[in-house]
């Protein structure tokens, strides 16, 4: 279908909500999508086929028709679309990844229920928790539950009539004190259940029942003078506390939330979901869906959230998403938080999300071959500095003046953790006076960029400022006047204790000192430092050698200059003849200069005398 064909048919399409579907000539469905405005969604494909990924080219060319289904709402147009996804199963709809087979926490439906992992669902009456996308974490969960509540890992069927008739023994678990025995009759079932309810409230993030629960058994047996059994509950307690301390993320008030980021890389899309239960992250999860063609971040939200949801059985009715989104179910609470806790907890949802793409990355390069030394370093690099791109091209910045005098600037390259010399860049400050670094690595990084920028050169993936918090700052002010602050991983490394800094943050990252990438960021900084120096010290001798010569009436500094350019230096023009300096720079100059080192050479002659006497 071309640009021709939809504009034949553009004033046909309706300005309202409904479902659309590209079909082929074959009368059989491409894709099938939702949209606010009919219209507008479909005026879309046609508008720029510059930024379309290639799968979208190709769908619309085997498009032959488009066909509309009006509905009263959008929530209508949502339902509708899930519909015909699962009727017709389009070639270039979204597919939703999910082979794995994840770990569940099972408390099994029978008398004294035992608590264990399985990978099977079995609809028996049982209690299943989960899934849990982490075993480790299943398993922190696990042994924090048998430690606070010994429960029986035999697979016993201990019916009153069997524990009555005395049909079993108990085993090493109950002389180590794991179980009570109530395959003999040593526990009443009562007492047993109610260490499954406290192990339930855990598993849902219900922290509160279990500390009171833990707390009332501790002061009852203080009350019966128990006091050894009285110190293992306090002991469990705070076992529990320091668990309840290391999960909860946000305020506890934040009592029952579904937590959704989104982004797409390329021909893929990834939905990170997290639940919080009481300020506490209890499950996660990244569903990465297969993008056929373009797709919109609240395209894929609206698509997988009911998904997730399905998937976990979540019935919470707040739902934080970094976007507003379009939900079938009209009874949810869609929050786009701007600040405080809600917003907390976006932020840490989208860090995750961000973790595991570049973890995905990584397993991607690793499988394609044998991982180069200059790979691992730029591995090890993104990774201490949570960057979403390898830094393949690196560029550091730094300062040289004495005291405001001759202030200049160099830029140092890395390509491939190697230096690349061609690409060093020396820099004459010219709009700063004194001696202000700040002003200087503001003007230097906009020359540097601004430049790049115009001759279309590639940037580089991580920018490093050679000081603290002023020039990092410094720096960013020029970038955001480009437009590039977002393009681009900027840090500043101070000297003192090779602490890193991002932009906005005012708490440095400590890198360990043995490692790899710190090293290449202090090779990065020292390079630029000598690059700096020489040329400062360069400008300095020069500058010298300059001023002896303007320091003549009537010689200036591009006299001086072209003087030097030709002798090589002060001692050959003393030691040249006049006529040769005339051909240079003309009678009157070289008459100045000729007497200025005649009179020189008296002087000397006449001091001559004085020093051997004084010898």
């Amino acid at each position: 279908m071309t640009r021709e064909d939809f504009l034949n048919i553009v004033d046909t399409i309706p300005g309202q909500p409904g479902v659309y579907q590209f079909i082929d000539k074959q009368d059989k469905v491409l894709y099938v999508g939702k949209a606010k405005n009919l219209r507008n969604r479909v005026t879309s494909y046609f508008n720029s086929e510059k930024h379309q990924m290639n799968k979208t080219r190709v769908m619309l060319k085997h498009a032959a028709k488009v066909d509309f289904t009006l509905v009263d709402s959008e929530a209508d147009a949502f339902l509708l679309e899930n519909t015909l996804i699962k009727r017709f199963q389009p070639r270039y709809n979204v597919n939703l990844k999910d082979g794995k087979s994840y770990t569940y926490l099972c408390i099994k439906n029978e008398r004294y229920p035992r608590v264990f992992f399985t990978r099977r669902l079995i609809k028996d009456g049982s209690t299943y928790f989960g899934p849990y996308t982490s075993k480790w974490r299943a398993k922190v969960l696990l042994d924090l539950i048998k430690d606070l509540f010994p429960l029986r890992t035999c697979s016993f069927y201990l019916s009153e009539e069997n524990i009555d008739a005395g049909k079993f023994k108990v085993c090493l678990e109950y002389h180590i004190k794991n179980c009570y025995g109530p395959c003999v009759g040593l526990e009443p079932e009562t007492e047993y259940l109610e260490r499954i309810d406290q192990v339930k409230n855990i598993l849902k993030g219900n922290f509160k029942p279990v500390k009171d629960h833990l707390f009332h058994q501790m002061n009852k047996a203080s009350e019966d003078l128990d006091f050894e059994k009285a110190q293992n509950w306090k002991n469990k307690m705070v076992a529990f506390e320091d668990y309840q301390g290391k999960s909860t993320v946000a305020n506890i008030n934040l009592k029952d939330i579904d937590v959704f980021s989104v982004d797409i890389d390329r021909e893929e899309g990834f939905v990170y979901y997290m639940k919080v239960v009481n300020g506490a992250v209890i499950n996660t999860y990244v569903a990465e869906l297969a993008l056929k063609i373009a797709e919109e971040p609240e395209d894929l939200l609206s698509y997988a959230i009911p998904r997730i949801r399905d998937k976990f059985g979540s019935i919470t009715r707040e739902i934080i998403v970094p976007i507003p989104v379009d939900l079938a179910d009209p009874s949810l609470l869609i929050t786009v938080p701007q600040r405080g806790d809600k917003f907390k907890l976006l932020e840490l949802s989208d860090k995750n999300l961000a973790l595991h793409k570049l973890q995905k990355r990584r397993e991607e390069m690793n499988k394609k071959g044998r991982v180069t030394h200059a790979e691992r370093i730029i591995r090890t690099l993104a990774q201490d500095l949570q960057m979403e791109d390898l830094p393949y091209h690196i560029e550091c910045f730094d300062n040289s003046n004495i005291q405001g005098s001759h202030p200049v600037a160099s830029c140092v390259v890395f390509k491939n953790a190697k230096p690349a010399k061609r690409d060093y860049r020396h820099y004459n400050i010219k709009t700063v006076v004194g001696p202000n670094d700040f002003a200087s690595m503001e003007e230097v990084v906009f020359r540097r960029y601004r430049r790049m920028l115009e001759e279309d050169e590639a940037l580089p993936q991580l920018v490093i400022i050679d000081g603290g918090k002023g020039q990092l700052s410094s720096a960013m002010k020029s970038l955001k006047t480009l437009g590039i602050e977002n393009k681009m991983t900027v840090v500043g490394i101070a000297k003192r204790l090779e602490e890193i800094f991002f932009p906005g943050d005012s708490i440095p990252l400590h890198i360990n000192k043995k490692s790899e990438s710190l090293k290449l960021i202090q090779q990065l900084r020292n390079e630029a430092h000598r690059f700096a120096i020489t040329f400062h010290r360069q400008k300095r001798s020069q500058r010298f050698t300059t001023s002896e010569l303007t320091d003549i009436k009537g010689i200036g500094h591009k006299t001086a200059d072209k003087l030097l350019k030709h002798f090589k230096s002060v001692k050959r023009i003393r030691e040249a003849n006049r006529e040769e300096i005339e051909n240079l720079v003309g009678k009157s100059a070289a008459k100045a200069i000729y007497d200025h080192f005649v009179v020189q050479q008296q002087n000397e002659d006449q001091d001559q005398p004085h020093q051997d006497r004084l010898t």
